[in-house]
């Protein structure tokens, strides 16, 4: 009995001196996180959860589908010899897709060659080439990088703004839960692929938040390179606008219109940035409307009434259904869900939603990947999510459904999605 007693009490000891020696490092990180300043702790700490659960579901479901007959489909055989020759590694092969390949090419490509992938405006190859430097010349690692850093950025800009807009500056529960649904959309896992969706909405989301604070010349900036980033978003200058005519009251006359262009002219920085690649297009072949026929010869694109686009599609196979199913709901939550004073995020939804609509059907493979830049309908949950039971069932919902997408991209069905 004597023996144990003392064998305790070392043990009790022993306990003791770890803790004590553990008491400065806890001090330590927690002082480390003191020192974050807000709202980065939480923005990096969404960042890499997000990044650990799905990279961690990805290899597990891509070795679950291992050895499964007939897979991958043939037109994908092609893909997944692309994605082995970037990295043996799922973890990392995995976020590369489709457009990914082109974007890698254009990234390397010599400005003295010609461009001819007049498809996909310049933003996201070329700010890819000076981290490729870094990496040692490889652009498709580049180019995920991009992706991931324009993600962080995302969610900062998600806080600050979803913070502003629902009523708490920025600083408090309505900015994270707005952050958090942004990530819980059906294909939000995009965002962190070798793709332009982060990089669009980053700029989207930044270019209100300057808007939001009346930081115009900002605005300008942002917009220009948001032009630059993909097709629609010199658009994004309509929305931006009526941010700017709500605060100064929608008012009208000469006196208010001399009011708006002496605020608001860095707005014609937005379209200016579209002009910049047809231009590029010009240098590059001659012709201004470059990006259009190349738009039309490759995918056989044309403008069409995007209302019987959404009729043809919820009266066809059930695949489209789905697809236009979800931009449907997204049109409906954000009519229901935005209230007056946010008429121009809904006009933004409207041109997001629709504008991709217009090209007819050939946009139904893509719709899912083109509805994650309608980041009001994460706004319009964030708000009717205050109530803890209803958030806690949208969150598990919303969790499941991107689950279940995010293991059909990988299962060799990547056409569903882009």
């Amino acid at each position: 009995m004597g023996d144990g007693r003392w064998t305790g009490a070392a043990t009790v000891v022993r306990r003791s001196g770890v803790r004590d020696r553990m008491r400065p490092l806890g001090r330590a990180a927690s002082g480390l996180a003191d020192r974050v300043p807000a709202p980065w702790g939480f923005v990096l700490a969404v960042f890499v959860g997000s990044k650990v659960v799905l990279s961690l579901v990805g290899v597990m479901a891509l070795a679950a589908w291992d050895g499964v007959p007939g897979a991958p489909p043939a037109d994908e055989t092609l893909m997944r010899v692309q994605q082995r020759a970037i990295s043996p590694h799922r973890w990392i092969s995995l976020w590369f897709a489709w457009d990914s390949f082109l974007y890698d090419r254009l990234a390397r490509l010599p400005l003295d060659e010609p461009w001819r992938d007049f498809a996909f405006p310049l933003l996201y190859p070329f700010l890819a080439r000076p981290f490729a430097v870094l990496l040692g010349g490889h652009t498709a690692w580049a180019l995920l990088l991009v992706s991931n850093v324009a993600l962080v950025f995302q969610l900062y800009y998600a806080h600050q703004l979803g913070g502003r807009l629902l009523g708490d500056g920025g600083a408090g529960a309505a900015g994270r839960r707005f952050t958090r649904y942004l990530l819980l959309l059906p294909t939000a896992f995009l965002f962190q692929a070798a793709l332009t969706e982060s990089l669009f909405l980053c700029l989207a989301l930044a270019a209100f938040w300057y808007a939001e604070q009346g930081r115009w010349p900002l605005v300008g900036l942002v917009g220009f390179f948001l032009a630059l980033s993909r097709s629609i978003g010199f658009l994004v200058v309509v929305p931006l606008a009526l941010v700017l005519l709500r605060q100064h009251g929608y008012r009208l006359g000469l006196r208010s219109l001399a009011r708006y262009l002496r605020v608001g002219w860095p707005l014609v920085l937005v379209p200016a940035g579209w002009l910049t690649f047809m231009a590029f297009g010009r240098w590059q072949s001659g012709d201004w409307f470059a990006y259009k026929h190349a738009q039309e010869q490759g995918w056989g694109v044309s403008v069409q009434n995007p209302l019987a686009v959404i009729v043809h599609g919820l009266t066809g196979p059930p695949v489209d259904v789905l697809r236009v199913g979800l931009a449907v709901a997204v049109l409906v939550i954000v009519l229901v869900g935005l209230r007056r004073a946010e008429l121009p995020y809904l006009v933004y939804s409207l041109i997001v939603v629709l504008v991709p609509l217009s090209i007819g059907p050939p946009v139904y493979r893509s719709l899912l990947r083109y509805l994650l830049a309608a980041f009001p309908v994460a706004l319009v949950l964030a708000r009717w999510a205050r109530r803890t039971t209803l958030d806690t069932w949208l969150t598990a919902g919303l969790a499941v459904l991107q689950g279940a997408l995010f293991v059909v991209w990988l299962t060799y069905w990547t056409h569903f999605i882009i």
